[in-house]
């Protein structure tokens, strides 16, 4: 059971670093929140002007192809809270994100865990210090990923078309958006911008490549959890570029929040695979989830 949390946990990184997971507390904001709703780079009414805004960050994101990220996530299912903090980089010039991540994973039923993960153009592995069948890798193809029903499906889609520019096309889409104002980010001017979607909105905006019946199946699995709708917040610098993404949404079973920031745009990124020897190829269906 620990190894199927890690796993899924290892493949919610990249739902965090680029278009959705959940959001998180104040993570280190302050600033002005005088609800300057004009407060945009665009003209027009306070939402085109959002909008405006957001398309500019949207191009300027996606056009710097890696960064370095932070993210820390809590997720509380029936009463157990379980909580993962990593640090990475990722890479999405092929369209796909790639990258490496250290993370630690709290709560639950076992005791801390530190891993390391790798996802690279064929695959995640994934390193917890221990040994899997001998090696010290386990592998996880995307496709295996992909036959894990209706999340493992959404892990798929997310894995290979995923990128930050994502999280601020979603609020694009559903042009439920508005500028909080001003905010100052671990030293960095930005704005703020929010807006609340229902999941199935987020689900259709979210899922490249999912199948009607995986969406469907996906928006029931939520709506069992009691969940219904997600805030995302953007904060957007001087440059256009995304600096802190923070989800949240609760339900009657669960909720899920986190928070990422995102520094070093243009950053190398090693996406060196680990030696063939010590890695260790999963057999069987992986099962992600919303536990």
């Amino acid at each position: 059971m620990r190894k199927t949390h890690i796993a899924a946990a290892a493949a919610g990184v990249v739902l965090m670093t680029g278009l959705t997971a959940c959001g998180s507390d104040d993570g280190g904001s302050s600033g002005d929140k005088s609800g300057d709703k004009s407060a945009s780079k665009g003209g027009g009414s306070p939402v085109q002007g959002a909008l405006a805004a957001l398309q500019k960050a949207s191009t300027a994101t996606e056009k710097q192809q890696s960064a370095k990220t932070e993210t820390q996530q809590t997720q509380v299912l029936n009463g157990r809270t379980l909580k993962t903090e990593n640090k990475g980089a990722f890479d999405w010039s092929s369209g796909g994100i790639r990258g490496t991540v250290t993370a630690t994973m709290k709560g639950g039923t076992g005791a801390p865990m530190d891993f390391e993960v790798r996802y690279l153009a064929d695959g995640m592995y994934i390193k917890t210090g221990g040994d899997v069948g001998g090696a010290k890798w386990a592998k996880s193809s995307y496709d295996e990923l992909g036959n894990g029903g209706p999340s493992g499906a959404m892990l798929k889609d997310q894995l290979q078309n995923n990128n930050p520019a994502r999280s601020v096309q979603t609020l694009l889409a559903s042009r439920k958006v508005e500028a909080v104002g001003s905010e100052t980010v671990r030293g960095t001017k930005t704005t703020h911008y929010t807006g609340t979607l229902t999941l199935s909105e987020l689900v259709k905006m979210q899922s490249k490549d999912l199948k009607e019946s995986d969406r469907k199946a996906l928006e029931r699995q939520f709506e069992q959890a009691g969940m219904k709708s997600e805030k995302i917040d953007l904060w957007i610098d001087g440059d256009d570029l995304l600096i802190k993404k923070k989800e949240s949404s609760q339900g009657s079973k669960t909720s899920m929040n986190n928070v990422t920031y995102y520094s070093d745009y243009g950053t190398d990124v090693d996406l060196t695979p680990p030696p063939a020897s010590q890695v260790e190829e999963s057999k069987g269906k992986a099962r992600p989830g919303l536990g």
